[in-house]
């Protein structure tokens, strides 16, 4: 497979993760709400603005894909433009579900959460997978999409930390 596909179908992905930075803030996605461990469901960090803002985000860049490139895995630019909302909308869930569990296990939300580093992506992919082509689901397609976001997850966060955009760099 093409490494420029690959990429290309990682844009809504990468766009929904990132864009709450500058897209978020306001009220809390848990609406304050505690789980029954007595701890915060999400915590201050997850909003529904930052949310919505990233799925939106990346349904958006996922359409210009659609529109300037059609991806192997779709059979058509509509279909593209759907499975990019859908691996935005999972990009996020696999956000929230990041913070959840560093609730459950007492980790301060700000602090880092190894997980967190790929969560995201595999929840994505898991939403994908009605959705899209099997062969997007080679091996070496789904370890490419793990090792690079090992790699650039941490290096985008320093970077946003560094230009003021988050708190803390991971």
């Amino acid at each position: 497979m093409d490494i420029l596909v690959l990429l290309l179908f990682l844009i809504p992905i990468y766009i929904a993760n990132s864009a709450p930075v500058i897209l978020g803030g306001g009220k809390a996605l848990d609406l304050g709400t505690n789980f029954l461990d007595g701890r915060r469901i999400l915590g201050n960090g997850k909003t529904i603005r930052g949310f919505i803002g990233g799925v939106l985000a990346g349904t958006v860049f996922g359409g210009f894909v659609a529109l300037a490139y059609q991806l192997p895995f779709f059979t058509g630019p509509f279909e593209q433009f759907i499975a990019a909302f859908i691996v935005s909308l999972g990009t996020m869930t696999g956000d929230s579900l990041g913070s959840f569990l560093k609730r459950r296990l007492n980790i301060e939300s700000g602090k880092p959460f190894w997980p967190d580093t790929i969560l995201f992506l595999i929840v994505a992919l898991l939403f994908a997978f009605p959705f899209v082509n099997s062969a997007l689901y080679q091996p070496f397609n789904v370890i490419f999409f793990l090792m690079l976001t090992i790699v650039m997850h941490p290096l985008t966060n320093a970077l946003a930390n560094k230009f003021g955009l988050k708190k803390v760099p991971w």
